[in-house]
């Protein structure tokens, strides 16, 4: 009897080992996990793939695109059964996205954009939130007056948000950019607010406008107003919904607007493509845009004065 048991503790230990041998490795590449939608697109991924049994690791690079190359490389020679690329141009790791097509290996994309061998990329429609901030934003200053802007046109996301920008601009001849800054990563809000109580001290009570291409920088935006110059009667809009800007917008700041994009339900869409793939299936479309929401003072039930 002792025997039977050792021998099917043995088989258990056997299978078990099995198992792990045959568990789907799944790879997410980003240099921008301190970034908060970054991070919540990484971990809400991470949630869905373990749901499916996938063992997922996260490798940030730190806003090191050779670094992020390089680990790419390490993740194709590890063979990896997938790999998930979150915040990035695909084409700036254009050859180990292409050294991982030759491996077998699909490649997905969240919050990126389209290129060949990137099976899908889902985000936000990024050109359109651009063009729908610089409306909301405009219409808000009456057509007219100077604004600020602060974008990262490494993120691919961010740049077609400040294409759009430029696209808007062309239709409202009466607002200047009078100042910008290219934010850098990590440590957005807080580069955001050095660069924007510099502007302050240039162009103080001439800012009528503050046009961030994402929150961090325009919560730094806000947090230097505050501190240099809190009775100026400028406007603050952002996308993401940073739960920090939502909370400025509540608080009756100078944050007036943001643009909350659906990190989650990219996560969510992101994993269910990219199991119909490892099943042996497509993806239902090369790009998928996931809707986002206007948030304001009165769409969270706040009446400022």
């Amino acid at each position: 009897m002792k025997s039977i048991r050792m021998t099917l503790a043995a088989l258990a230990l056997s299978l078990a080992g099995s198992t792990a041998a045959f568990a789907t490795d799944v790879t997410i590449l980003t240099p921008y996990i301190s970034s908060i939608p970054t991070n919540e697109m990484a971990q809400s991924f991470k949630a869905e793939g373990e749901k499916r049994g996938w063992k997922v690791t996260i490798i940030d690079t730190r806003n090191d695109f050779g670094q992020l190359a390089s680990r790419m490389e390490d993740t194709v020679n590890a063979k990896a059964n997938a790999i998930v690329l979150i915040s990035t141009d695909p084409g700036q790791v254009g050859d180990q996205v292409d050294m991982a097509a030759k491996a077998g290996i699909p490649v997905i994309s969240l919050d990126g954009s389209k290129r060949a061998n990137v099976a899908v990329n889902v985000t936000s429609n990024n050109f359109e939130l651009g063009t729908q901030l610089s409306e909301a934003l405009f219409k808000a200053m009456g057509g007219k007056g100077n604004i600020v802007k602060f974008f990262h046109s490494a993120h691919p996301g961010v740049h077609q948000r400040e294409l759009g920008l430029d696209a808007t601009l062309k239709k409202y001849p009466d607002i200047k950019v009078i100042a910008d800054h290219f934010v850098k990563v990590p440590g957005p809000v807080d580069d955001g607010r050095v660069a924007m109580e510099n502007i302050l001290r240039q162009h103080g009570d001439k800012i009528d406008g503050v046009w961030a291409a994402f929150d961090d920088p325009g919560i730094g935006a806000e947090l230097a107003t505050e501190s240099e110059l809190p009775k100026s009667k400028l406007i603050i809009m952002g996308i993401d919904g940073n739960a920090q800007a939502v909370d400025m917008i509540k608080s009756c700041t100078h944050y007036k607007a943001t643009f909350r994009q659906d990190f989650p339900k990219m996560a969510t869409l992101g994993a269910e493509q990219l199991d119909k793939i490892l099943k042996g299936g497509k993806a239902d479309s090369d790009e998928m845009y996931v809707p986002a929401v206007m948030i304001t003072p009165e769409t969270l039930g706040v009446k400022c004065p």
